[in-house]
């Protein structure tokens, strides 16, 4: 099963401002929730229930956002703050299948809004009219969940009878969360949503080799949408000549140098045309992806490829953003922009507890990781109003100051102007605190960004 997110035309996003973010927030957590209880007959006896669709979510979001391994009884707390009175008890009773499709509902709709920021200030990003990065993480579930969704088999942690997987769109140069697919565990990452959603024009697309796929690629080519990428190690390449080799031998035959670029057809019978970028890599980095990709077959219980292990003395890229505008030195750094994500992704499993929980109950760890996508949802969007344009920005620092004034942002859920006073003091605070210090043996990402250029190329 995969639930596609919302596929939205493809445009530049205007800045969102705080009580667009406030009125975000009231819509997801109350209208989506009232709506997904219509459709789904949630609330059997309405004037007997003490907790309705909307009260319930918000306790659940507002309760694992301020503590995302919380306990009943912080629960029943985060409950009160948003005028239920309720044991622990109730609260635990209502972790049934039938609220976990409630959620499920609610998470889908989160989609229908897209809040972004001003570009970050990075001028070699802001040459482009988005910067997308498409990738998935898979949460691993207990294997009575399979038929809710599936995993890919076994007994090792890699190979599960249940998982979850998450397909996420993310605008760096915005901070705007364009896309969030599930998709069973077992589904490949072509298969999801965000790998076939329309682009702005200009944008620029940066994909996991899981998204791979050079009918894709054409199709972005023919919308005037940039894409760098790694490409396969079976990939084919035809060069000016007219000849064709695996993409293995074409390396070889250029001999002994350090760095190359050029024109070249990629593919067999669907064949794409690009700039192919050659950089030759130090030994122990070329040792170290050889000792990763080892690993990751042994994790699969394969054999890893020949061509892989050879192919790990280069970094090899393929795109068709033409020189004038960011050159081979400049696409070495901006591709390694696309592990932002994984940041991101870290900040919602490690911080965020995203994959773990209190219960050994199906129906309530399914209940837990709806609620967390979503108050995951809500704290992202704090994020880009408060503090996305800075690019020295921390996600961990700043998840940090969300996730203290989450019991402030439930007491004030229900009135637009309380909850922008909230907003407007967490902004306040990130943009004081949630910044990541420079450093000068290992730069982050960003300081390399920086160091690239000052001023942004005149296409």
């Amino acid at each position: 099963m995969v639930l596609r997110h919302n596929q939205m035309m493809p445009q530049e996003l205007p800045m969102s401002t705080i009580p667009q973010v406030s009125q975000a927030m009231q819509q997801l957590l109350t209208t989506a929730a009232q709506d997904a209880d219509a459709k789904l007959h949630y609330t059997k006896r309405p004037d007997r229930a003490k907790f309705t669709a909307a009260t319930l979510t918000q306790t659940l979001v507002f309760g694992f956002l301020a503590h995302p391994d919380a306990r009943i009884e912080q629960l029943a707390q985060s409950a009160a703050r948003v005028g239920v009175d309720v044991s622990p008890q109730a609260v635990d009773q209502r972790f049934t299948f039938a609220t976990a499709a409630l959620l499920q509902e609610i998470v889908t709709n989160s989609m229908q809004h897209l809040i972004s920021a001003d570009g970050v200030a990075i001028p070699i990003l802001q040459r482009f009219s988005g910067v997308r990065i498409h990738d998935s993480t898979t949460i691993v579930l207990p294997d009575s969940l399979a038929e809710q969704w599936r995993g890919c088999g076994g007994s090792s942690p890699v190979h599960t009878s249940a998982a979850l997987k998450c397909g996420v769109q993310l605008d760096l140069l915005t901070g705007a969360l364009c896309g969030l697919d599930l998709a069973d565990g077992r589904a490949s990452d072509q298969r999801l949503g965000v790998q076939h959603a329309p682009l702005p024009k200009g944008s620029l697309r940066l994909a996991d080799l899981g998204f791979y796929d050079l009918g894709v690629l054409a199709a972005l080519s023919a919308a005037e949408v940039y894409w760098l990428s790694k490409l396969e190690p079976t990939a084919l390449i035809t060069n000016e000549q007219g000849r064709c080799s695996s993409l293995l031998v074409f390396v070889q035959t250029l001999g002994a140098i350090d760095q190359w670029e050029g024109q070249v057809w990629v593919g067999k019978g669907q064949r794409v045309r690009a700039r192919l970028l050659v950089q030759r890599v130090p030994q122990e980095v070329a040792d170290q992806r050889r000792r990763r990709i080892r690993k990751t077959a042994r994790d699969k219980g394969v054999t890893p490829s020949a061509a892989a292990l050879a192919l790990a003395d280069w970094t090899l890229l393929l795109t068709n953003i033409p020189p004038e505008l960011l050159t081979l030195t400049e696409a070495l750094v901006v591709a390694k922009v696309r592990w932002q994500i994984e940041l991101v992704f870290k900040l919602w499993k490690s911080h965020g507890q995203l994959d773990s929980w209190r219960t050994g109950k199906p129906a309530r760890i399914l209940c837990e990781v709806y609620a967390k996508l979503l108050a995951l949802v809500v704290q992202h969007w704090a994020l880009v109003v408060g503090c996305w344009q800075f690019p020295n920005r921390s996600l961990v620092k700043a998840a940090q100051v969300v996730r203290d004034h989450a019991p402030e942002l439930a007491s004030a859920r229900a009135q637009l102007d309380r909850l922008n006073e909230v907003l407007a003091t967490i902004q306040q605070v990130l943009r004081r605190t949630a910044r990541m210090n420079t450093r000068k043996k290992h730069p982050n990402t960003y300081q390399l960004l920086l160091a690239l250029t000052t001023e942004p190329i005149q296409a």
